[in-house]
């Protein structure tokens, strides 16, 4: 029994949290489960299950192997049928994304059962968090980045622009008046957002000048409250205390129910890059790279102009 044979085994155990369940679905003796798992770890010299009288599970080391192990088998089962003739259903194993919460809820969410019904082998792992994920260490395929790129040794596949919008409540512009220039903001509050607290507020930003004279300006404003994740940052808005700037694919719904009103419209933050970013590997699986395709097609409506095709080392 080859090692690649004993690691399918373990995967099955693991995911079965069954040694009889594991053999009976790969059609092997329990004794024969239990001796290739036996041997796996005498080879790694590591625990890699937790072996009680009513359950199976794994251990820590038994966890980061797992999840190693799902990717190489799916490589490996992708490279035996690399040179046959596949159709569209043939896609299979996982696909780790990072992306914003809003992104994911306005724009990729809702369109992945597309996605699944082309490739139904496929499974797909989608984080939303507003951190900046490492994609080596936490084993992510691909993330949606908005910002600029500084992460070295990755690269960057540029998709386009995030037009950003200036919003708040109807309650806030009632109670506080509707701010018509730059010089009306002395007068109002701005909702601060800080990937790390205490850190300086950027205060509200726009662009000034024309064409190549065009430069991003800033101008500090007057704000009781501080948040660090986009849901904090566009709740507190919705709870009239500030004005936030924000992304419109991300305003958009609460803009056509009315709950946000558009102010300032002339005097918006520059727009944001977007990126799809990926480890610096030769070669991509090809699952990977059919899902980083989808994303740049589903998210390409959403922005002001397409990007770069082309991938960029940074």
């Amino acid at each position: 029994m080859s090692t690649l044979d004993r690691m399918q085994i373990f995967t099955r155990v693991a995911e079965l949290a069954s040694f009889t369940q594991a053999a009976d679905a790969l059609g092997l003796p329990k004794a024969s489960v239990s001796t290739a798992v036996q041997q796996l770890e005498a080879e790694l010299g590591t625990r890699l299950l937790h072996r009680t009288t009513r359950k199976v599970q794994p251990t820590q080391d038994g966890q980061v192997f797992y999840e190693r192990c799902k990717d190489l088998l799916a490589d490996m089962d992708e490279l035996q049928t690399m040179f046959q003739q596949q159709g569209t259903q043939d896609l299979r194993g996982r696909v780790r994304i990072d992306m914003s919460t809003s992104m994911a809820r306005q724009a990729v969410l809702p369109r992945l059962p597309e996605l699944l019904a082309l490739h139904p082998r496929l499974e797909l792992e989608v984080s939303s968090t507003e951190r900046r994920v490492d994609l080596v260490r936490e084993g992510f395929d691909c993330v949606l980045r908005a910002g600029p790129v500084l992460d070295a040794g990755l690269v960057a596949r540029p998709l386009g622009l995030l037009r950003m919008v200036n919003v708040a409540s109807p309650g806030y512009l009632a109670a506080h008046g509707t701010p018509l220039t730059l010089a009306d903001l002395g007068s109002h509050q701005m909702v601060h957002y800080a990937s790390t607290l205490g850190a300086k507020p950027t205060g509200f930003e726009y662009l000034e000048g024309e064409g190549e004279r065009e430069e991003a300006r800033s101008l500090p404003m007057a704000g009781a409250v501080t948040v660090n994740n986009a849901e904090a940052y566009t709740a507190a808005c919705l709870a009239g205390l500030g004005l936030i700037q924000v992304p419109v694919v991300g305003a958009q719904p609460l803009l056509r129910s009315g709950q946000l009103l558009e102010v300032l419209p002339d005097w918006v933050a520059p727009p944001m890059p977007l990126n799809l970013l990926y480890a610096n590997r030769r070669n991509l699986s090809k699952r990977v790279r059919v899902v980083m395709d989808w994303l740049a097609a589903v998210v390409a409506q959403h922005l002001l102009q397409r990007g770069n095709t082309a991938a960029t080392p940074r």
